[in-house]
């Protein structure tokens, strides 16, 4: 026992991710597979279905060598996934401990993008896109107090990339006369569930899921049933699949990758280390930006939220739908810095957008750490004339 006990007074931050806090997927082929769901099951049944897919673990294993006692203690991935489904679907997700901005590559979300055997550009890639968390109001735990940034990968800027995308799917009747597809047999029903959106290309304002003969269980969330609409909104990503045509005249979809900057996008590197070519080398905090675009400076985050960004039907293959296999903060035992308390959101500034932020947590009740700017232990008018004085000083 003593052994076991200074081994894990030794171990400080889990690297893996710790905590699954949300789990909202669009309808897809592989929803209520990964993970597994039932009928009217509680919300916190899934939550914990989806972190026993994709969360860390600590394993402890004894032995005894010549006489006495050996304990191992290990941190140990997971290694399963979970599907975001269509488009918008998402996850949010947390370490125990803040991912510290080190300002280089900070923490990788895997996916299960691979590479075609026709070609190195791309094969099943997903894109999903990251947004970072941090947790304004010290509740520890994602809610409207808190304050989200994207990290902008390489497409935020394309002149093919929607911002302020919304969807909205609509509830299939199970038992309605299906229409299979007259080209391809394994489409059994190409008007399953109705999506609409405010795209811009008139085209695809609104369109159907299919559901093929791979998968036949519901593609709707089954804890959702008493839902008729699910409504996500976010950015889109230009479609990245092509039929390039197989040999024997059958569709062969190739989605090509993306150049950086997203989850399921390239094959995750088998010894989780960043940076190497080829491989998603993970995430930079420093790519975060507001709602605005412009670049905000994060000493860290609390939460990270992945959705599908790619709104795209591949015949057979079925939906471009993100999966999501485990996290690692690659310093997870780096130190926190010290953060300004005028820096309320946390944004490496001190502006009128923190006397915002303060005023917020007043309205809300909130009482934590966070917004208490003359450090008396309350948050209210006092915490608002000392910003104020801050930013005019």
């Amino acid at each position: 026992m003593l052994l076991l006990m200074t081994a894990l007074t030794m171990w400080a931050n889990h690297p893996w991710l710790t905590r699954v806090y949300q789990y909202r997927p669009a309808p897809g082929q592989f929803v209520n597979t990964l993970p597994v769901a039932r009928v009217g099951e509680p919300v916190d049944s899934v939550l914990a279905r989806c972190q026993a897919s994709i969360c860390g673990r600590i394993d402890t294993v004894s032995s005894t060598f010549h006489g006495q006692i050996i304990t191992r203690i290990d941190t140990v991935w997971a290694e399963s996934m979970i599907t975001l489904g269509g488009y918008g679907g998402y996850v949010v997700v947390g370490f125990d401990h803040p991912v510290v901005n080190m300002h280089t590559w900070d923490f990788e979300i895997m996916g299960n993008a691979f590479y075609s055997d026709q070609t190195s550009a791309g094969g099943s890639c997903e894109p999903g896109i990251v947004m970072v968390g941090v947790d304004a109001d010290g509740d520890g735990v994602p809610s409207d107090g808190d304050k989200w940034y994207e990290l902008a990968g390489s497409e935020y800027n394309h002149p093919t990339t929607q911002h302020d995308y919304a969807i909205t799917y609509y509830r299939p009747d199970e038992g309605k006369p299906r229409t299979p597809s007259t080209t391809d047999p394994s489409l059994i029903d190409t008007t399953y569930i109705l999506w609409t959106s405010n795209d811009v290309n008139p085209d695809s304002i609104s369109g159907y899921m299919s559901r093929n003969s791979f998968h036949m269980q519901p593609y709707w969330p089954l804890w959702l049933q008493n839902e008729e609409t699910l409504e996500f909104t976010g950015a889109k990503l230009r479609c990245n699949a092509v039929d390039i045509g197989g040999n024997d005249g059958y569709a062969y979809y190739v989605q090509y990758c993306l150049p950086w900057g997203y989850v399921d996008n390239l094959p995750n590197h088998p010894g989780r280390q960043p940076g190497v070519e080829g491989y998603n080398p993970g995430f930079k905090i420093d790519w975060a930006v507001d709602e605005q675009g412009r670049h905000v400076n994060l000493t860290h985050i609390d939460f990270v939220k992945v959705y599908n960004a790619v709104n795209q039907y591949c015949g057979w293959i079925g939906e471009t739908s993100t999966e999501v296999a485990g996290g690692i903060d690659f310093h997870p035992d780096a130190p926190m810095p010290v953060v300004n308390p005028a820096d309320v959101n946390i944004d490496g500034e001190v502006n009128i957008s923190d006397v915002n932020a303060v005023i917020d947590l007043i309205l809300s009740g909130v009482t934590g750490a966070t917004g208490d700017v003359n450090r008396d232990g309350e948050v209210n008018i006092s915490d608002v004339n000392a910003l104020i004085d801050w930013i005019l000083q």
